[in-house]
Parts: C-alpha cells; sequence; structure tokens
C-alpha cells in the first residue's frame, strides 16, 4: 500500500521531506509498521487495485485519502500528480469528491475547490433537522455563525456550575482562561463549530494552530464516513498551504508552516489513530454527539465512553500538549490568560 501511495502523489522530482515525514508517521502510527517511504518500488494502479481487492470499498477509499493528503501538503500541487492521484482512484472504484478538490488546487481554482469542499464535506452530509442543538434554522454551514442565541449561551455558561474534573466544566474553564465567547454569543463560535472543543478537553490538545490541526484530523477519522477527512482537509488548507482563504470562524494563517515543524507529522498521525479507535469502537460522528448530555461526568469516563485511547509516548514526546497548557495556546490566548492572572 505504502509503495502504492508513494508512486501515486510523488513530484517530478521526487517525495518532499514533508510527504515522506506524514506518511511515514501515519503509516507507523495505524500499523505499527516502519516504512522508509524514500526507499520503494513504484507501483501503478492496476497493480495496487490488486492489492487491496480483498477490501471493501470505504478501506479503499480510506487509502485514496491517504494519497489526498499527501497531495494537499504540496504547494503547489503539480498537474500530473493530481491526475495520477485520479487514475489511481478510479482504478480502486473510488469516486471520491476530495480527488476533484485536489485537481482543482492543481489548477489554480481555490474558490471552486473550497465550494467543492464545502459542498460534499459539510452542506450535503448534514439535514438541519438533525442538528436542532447545535444550529439555527436555515443551518446550511458549520463554519457561519448565525446571529445571537441567548438561550443557546446560556446552556453554555451553565457549564461553570459543572463540578470539577468534568467535561462541562472543563470546557467552560478553557473559554473563560482565553477569553473565548461563548457559543450564541456574536462574537462565538457556530454551535456546531464549537462541537470540537468537547474534543480540545477530551482528546487534550491545545487550541494554537498545531493544536487545531491535531483536533481536527482526530475528529474527521473519528467519523464513521470517510467523508470526514472534509474537516482536516479544510484545516490543512487554512494553516498549511494557503488554498482556503477563509472557513467562517477560521481565518486562514501559513506563517509558519505546522507540518514542517518538528514532531508534528508524528502529533498528527497520532490523532490520526486516536480517531479511528473512536470510530471503530463508538461509532459515531463527534460532531453529532450531544456532549451537553455528558456535561456532568467525569472526563476520564467521557474519554471511556467514546472509546478514546490516550496520546502516544511519541506524540508526547515529539510536542504535543495538554488543553490548558501555556504551550498551547496562541500568543494572543497567552496574553488573555498572563494579564488576567495579574488582575486576580
Amino acid at each position: 500500500m505504502s509503495q502504492g501511495i508513494a508512486t501515486a502523489v510523488a513530484p517530478p522530482q521526487g517525495l518532499t521531506d514533508v510527504q515522506v515525514s506524514v506518511l511515514h508517521a501515519i503509516t507507523k502510527a495505524l500499523t505499527d509498521v516502519d516504512v522508509d517511504y524514500r526507499s520503494l518500488d513504484s507501483l501503478g494502479p492496476a497493480e495496487l487495485a490488486e492489492v487491496l481487492e480483498a477490501h471493501g470499498p470505504e478501506y479503499r477509499q480510506r487509502i485514496v485519502h491517504h494519497m489526498v493528503l499527501g497531495e494537499l501538503v504540496l504547494r503547489p500541487i503539480p498537474p500530473e500528480v493530481a491526475a495520477r492521484v485520479e487514475e489511481y482512484a478510479i482504478a480502486l472504484g473510488t469516486d471520491d469528491h476530495f480527488v476533484r478538490v485536489a485537481r482543482r488546487y492543481a489548477q489554480g481554482a481555490f474558490g471552486l475547490a473550497w465550494v467543492d469542499l464545502r459542498r460534499s464535506g459539510f452542506a450535503e452530509r448534514w439535514d438541519a433537522s438533525e442538528l436542532a442543538l447545535y444550529a439555527q434554522e436555515g443551518f446550511t454551514d458549520p463554519f457561519e455563525n448565525q446571529g445571537p442565541d441567548p438561550e443557546l449561551e446560556a446552556r453554555w455558561r451553565a457549564f461553570a456550575d459543572c463540578p470539577e474534573g468534568t467535561l462541562g466544566r472543563a470546557v467552560f474553564e478553557m473559554y473563560d482562561g482565553r477569553g473565548f465567547a461563548l457559543p450564541g454569543n456574536a462574537a462565538g463560535a457556530p454551535a456546531l463549530l464549537a462541537q470540537h472543543d468537547f474534543v480540545h478537553v477530551l482528546a487534550d490538545y491545545g487550541t494554537n494552530l498545531a493544536g487545531e490541526l491535531e483536533t481536527f484530523a482526530l475528529v474527521g477519522r473519528a467519523d464513521p464516513d470517510p467523508k470526514g477527512f472534509a474537516w482536516l482537509a479544510t484545516m490543512i488548507g487554512l494553516f498549511e498551504t494557503g488554498y482556503v482563504a477563509q472557513a467562517g470562524f477560521f481565518q486562514t494563517d501559513t506563517r509558519d508552516h505546522r507540518l514542517q515543524s518538528d514532531g508534528m507529522s508524528e502529533r498528527l498521525a497520532d490523532a490520526v489513530r486516536r480517531g479511528k479507535a473512536v470510530a471503530e469502537g463508538f461509532g459515531t460522528d463527534l460532531i453529532r454527539v450531544d456532549f451537553h448530555a455528558y456535561a456532568d461526568r467525569d472526563l476520564d469516563d467521557v474519554r471511556a465512553a467514546i472509546f478514546l485511547p490516550p496520546k502516544s509516548p511519541d506524540a508526547i514526546a515529539a510536542g504535543s500538549v495538554g488543553v490548558f497548557a501555556v504551550e498551547g495556546m496562541t500568543l494572543e490566548q497567552q496574553e488573555f490568560a498572563t494579564e488576567r492572572r495579574s488582575r486576580e
């Protein structure tokens, strides 16, 4: 499989350092096999299809997503790489929307790619009637705030009254300690997008850009529907390559290339591993979970309920810090926390 993935995504000059780092880390995290991606023989689409013949369509689709991830870390994506990945997807019998998104990136059609990504990854998947807890009537986009909702804001503020050590209390403390406006507030995150903040706390990931990549890698892979990959594709476009100019509440920030920093590939890969365990054990999209019903429960109890394993020692050694660690905050969040402590 690694031979096929590497062959599909290699630019004319060969795999880049970032591609090697990310693909190696994910392969090791998911299979515990240490593959040297720089020394692999090529493997064509038909040959890879034969290797994967015994596997079901969802498995093959996720292999295609590894290819797409190998594309998305390139800036620019060479057109020949986009075309080759499409050949592999066809050979594997996968009509995957994310292959088309990457092809549009290769063509420079970033706006059209974002339209595709929003439609196929988000809008087409969710029926607003299912999401009454998180979205007001007329919901179309998880990244767009729909205006003030005092009742929703009050529900989130009530988390302050939850006992110490519970999910609700920890989420409130994360918001309060960073000066975040609560969902339902005009300045707060959209309620559906704010679902990922429960995962920040449960998975113990920071809220700087590296922590956001970890969180959304876990959220995307925890979704039993492979279309959950849209979360990771969007965050890489925002924070690594700039392919996504903005996603409502989130703005692009490519001042630092996170995936090129030491340890980030291992952290991302471990998040994917943890998400896979949630998908296999819990079997429910974490964005759809009513975490308000879990607010009074102990954090470890909730982690066990959703089958969330702890971080690996490799991820911690690579720099993955906890949600309340100063190192896991952006500079603005650190400044707010410091100023608040000085006032207290």
